[in-house]
């Protein structure tokens, strides 16, 4: 299959759902020689413009309870680890950062994994450097060298960006994808977001 059919995977760090799709999306993108563009950005400034100041999960009880079971339940279909976190939602704007700031690098998708896997499975706190300090060693990364470059204005600037645009599409929660125009939401949703992009 051509290169030129690619899937825009609009993540956020917070997000638990999200954690579903960045562990399997690029063994399914493979399978059908599919390109997947990782794109982060921020819920919190969208979530505010819907009236929101918290997560919906913690906003309504009855949703939060089914959700963290219906992500256990999922994590054991896919194969991820899953430890409940203590604290949610985490803040996972430093990750985004670095996300962002290194977007072409070959270990950010396997970054951003990790990041998920510390969050959703180790109960580790994202927002702390230490524990992304942490993440960039095992990559063989220099922390130092990483923060100095995800933490510049032109970096900030640059995920604020990604974020307006996310908004812009009609982005109204993580993951979202976009092919060809189309907005799919929800990581139930991914398999639905490939079967489109390859029938049209």
């Amino acid at each position: 299959m051509s290169a030129n059919y690619k899937i825009d995977f609009w993540f956020e760090f917070a997000s638990t759902y999200s954690y579903l799709s960045a562990g399997r999306i690029e063994q399914l993108c493979a399978q059908k020689g599919i390109r997947a563009n990782w794109k982060p950005f921020l819920l919190g400034p969208i979530f505010k413009e819907q009236g929101m100041e918290d997560s919906p999960f913690n906003l309504f009880p009855a949703k939060g309870k089914y959700m963290w079971k219906d992500l256990e339940r999922r994590c054991e279909k896919y194969d991820l680890p899953f430890e409940r976190p203590d604290k949610f939602p985490q803040n996972g704007l430093k990750a985004a950062r670095i996300a962002v700031a290194f977007s072409g690098s070959e270990w950010v998708r396997e970054f951003t994994r990790k990041v998920y896997i510390a969050e959703f499975s180790r109960n580790k706190d994202i927002g702390e450097t230490e524990t992304l300090s942490e993440i960039l060693k095992e990559l063989g990364q220099n922390p130092d060298t990483i923060f100095e470059k995800s933490e510049s204005q032109e970096n900030k600037s640059a995920l604020r960006e990604n974020t307006e645009t996310a908004s812009s599409l009609g982005i109204f929660g993580a993951p979202s994808f976009i092919v060809r125009g189309e907005l799919f939401w929800g990581d139930d949703r991914l398999e639905d977001a490939l079967e489109f992009l390859t029938r049209t």
